[in-house]
């Protein structure tokens, strides 16, 4: 038995917003609808979605500063909907997290093909994270655990802990990117390297989604993420964490 995906719009504009939820519906999905920022928050604190589909312009927050939050806060793939036809502007939505967008005016049938590929590609991702956990997971006794700064950032359970032993959360993106940097102590490390080291197959990165996901780490930890102590950035050349002692423990 297929089970019915849920997706949330959020555009203002009803004569968009209410044709668009009926026509997924003849698709199978289980659709909600939001009108603002607002109104999508507080659906997002009463159930979670397997999608967004979020217009840009928006009335109060816009769609770019609500995909960030969504995409820092929760993990929901997020396609934008957009007027925006400069190419800069487009890049700069995908940068902040977008899994897709689409070009208004638009032919819902192309939305609806866009949606089924997102949710296809983190489906996928699942799979790869899941198989590759199993098959990398350490036996018993090997787990291996790092040490900086006073951090503890454990490679087997993906926790992070700060001196005062609080969690941090951390999305995949910023494990797979701390992991990178503690691996490659007091190196600095170009946005093409970064690239490399965290980027999985069938994942879609730019040289600026880097900078994007050091300034969210930066913020989780440094204590000033304005004057960084540890996650240096090294102008025209890339990053690097600076750390006077790193260890690697069973």
């Amino acid at each position: 038995m297929n089970v019915r995906r849920s997706i949330l719009i959020v555009d203002d504009h009803q004569s968009i917003r209410d044709p668009l939820a009926t026509f997924m519906r003849r698709y199978d999905f289980d659709v909600d609808t939001a009108c603002d920022g607002l109104a999508m928050r507080q659906l997002l604190k009463e159930r979670s979605y397997d999608l967004i589909i979020l217009d840009v312009m928006l009335p109060g927050e816009d769609g770019l500063s609500l995909c960030g939050f969504v995409t820092e806060h929760i993990g929901t793939p997020v396609i934008l909907l957009t007027a925006m036809t400069d190419q800069a502007d487009r890049v700069a939505g995908l940068e902040i997290g977008a899994d897709d967008y689409v070009l208004k005016p638009f032919d819902p049938r192309e939305l609806v093909a866009r949606v089924r590929s997102v949710l296809r590609r983190g489906a996928r991702r699942r799979a790869d994270d899941a198989a590759l956990a199993s098959a990398t997971a350490p036996e018993a006794g090997t787990e291996k655990r790092y040490a900086f700064e006073g951090w503890s950032f454990d490679l087997t359970t993906r926790e992070l802990h700060d001196p005062s032993l609080s969690p941090v959360p951390l999305t995949t993106a910023e494990f797979h990117l701390l992991r990178a940097l503690l691996e490659n102590p007091n190196r600095v490390l170009s946005r093409q390297q970064l690239m490399d080291l965290t980027q999985r197959e069938g994942a879609a990165f730019f040289d600026r989604s880097i900078d994007t996901q050091i300034s969210r780490l930066r913020k989780k930890l440094e204590s000033d993420p304005r004057q960084p102590r540890m996650l240096k950035t090294v102008r025209g050349d890339g990053y690097l964490l600076a750390a006077r002692s790193i260890t690697l423990a069973p």
